[in-house]
């Protein structure tokens, strides 16, 4: 079942982030698993939600594009939930 991955990320910005979603962008599109990415402010720090379809998908892309790319200082406070349902919008 799809799984649904949360960040609160201290000390992230925008100008930050918007770098290293430039990089991670293309690999996101091409991962496998990958269905859903967003991410705004939340407060004093930035929050991010990934929708998968399985936590292997989001833990092996996270090991291999995230962690490298994440600005010195930044480390985010990740959250896995199970999804009991995921309804997506018909094409």
């Amino acid at each position: 079942m799809a799984v649904l991955v949360t960040a609160d990320v201290s000390g992230q910005t925008k100008e930050k982030y918007d770098r290293m979603l430039d990089v991670l962008a293309p690999e996101l599109r091409r991962a496998k698993g990958f269905i859903a990415h967003g991410a705004g402010p939340a407060g004093d720090r930035w929050q991010t939600f990934e929708v998968w379809e399985s936590l292997h998908d989001a833990t092996r892309f996270f090991a291999a594009f995230v962690r490298p790319n994440l600005p010195e200082g930044v480390k985010p406070r990740r959250v896995v939930t199970d999804l009991h349902a995921l309804v997506l919008r018909e094409r």
